[in-house]
C-alpha cells in the first residue's frame, strides 16, 4: 500500500448522485476488511430526517454545513489510523474545504458515470432533492465535473458494482 494510504487510511468516493458511491463503497470496504461510512446516511441518522426533508426545511447551505461537519468527524477517525471507505454526497467534494480535507487525509476516487446511466438509475427515486428537475440535474452534473476531476483517481462506474470494485482494487494504491 502506498505511504499516503498507510499514514491516513481513508478512501473517499466522490461523484454525482447515482454514480454508485454507496453500493461500491460497501462492497469495497468489505473486500478490504475496512469500515464503510456513507455521509448522507450518517446525517440522516443523526438528524432523524431524510436529506430531502433537510433540504426543504433548512435549505441546501445548512445541509452542506452538516455534511462538512460529518466529513470532519470521519477524517478524525482516519487520522487516528482507523481504515475507512467513505462515500461523500454528490456535492461534498465541490466545496474547497472538503476537497482539501479528503485530499490531505487519504485517497480520493471519482466514480465517473455518464448522466444517461445516472438518470436511468435514479428515475424511480424520490428522495434526491436535486434530481427533481431533469434539466437542473444535467446542469448540476456538468458544473460538478471539474471538481470531481480533481480526485486522485478516476474510475468508470457504469458497470456492475463488483466490476467497479475490481477496477479500484487494481489501482496502484494497493501495492505493498
Amino acid at each position: 500500500m502506498i505511504l499516503k494510504l498507510k499514514r491516513t487510511p481513508g478512501i473517499y468516493l466522490v461523484g454525482f448522485m447515482g454514480s454508485g458511491k454507496s453500493t461500491v463503497g460497501r462492497a469495497l470496504a468489505e473486500e478490504l476488511g475496512w469500515s464503510f461510512f456513507d455521509l448522507d446516511q450518517e446525517i440522516e441518522d443523526r438528524e432523524g430526517v431524510t436529506i430531502s426533508d433537510l433540504f426543504e426545511s433548512r435549505g441546501e447551505e445548512a445541509f452542506r454545513e452538516m455534511e462538512a461537519a460529518a466529513l470532519r468527524n470521519r477524517v478524525r477517525a482516519v487520522e487516528k489510523g482507523r481504515p475507512q471507505v467513505i462515500a461523500l454526497g454528490g456535492g461534498a467534494f465541490c466545496r474547497e474545504e472538503n476537497f482539501s480535507l479528503t485530499s490531505n487525509n487519504g485517497i480520493t476516487i471519482w466514480l465517473d458515470c455518464p448522466i444517461e446511466v445516472i438518470a436511468e438509475r435514479i428515475a424511480q427515486e424520490t428522495h434526491r432533492p436535486l434530481a427533481r428537475d431533469p434539466e437542473r440535474m444535467r446542469s448540476l452534473f456538468e458544473q460538478r465535473q471539474p471538481a470531481y476531476a480533481r480526485a486522485d483517481y478516476r474510475i468508470e462506474a457504469r458497470d456492475q458494482p463488483n466490476e467497479v470494485v475490481s477496477r479500484i482494487l487494481a489501482l496502484p494504491i494497493f501495492v505493498p
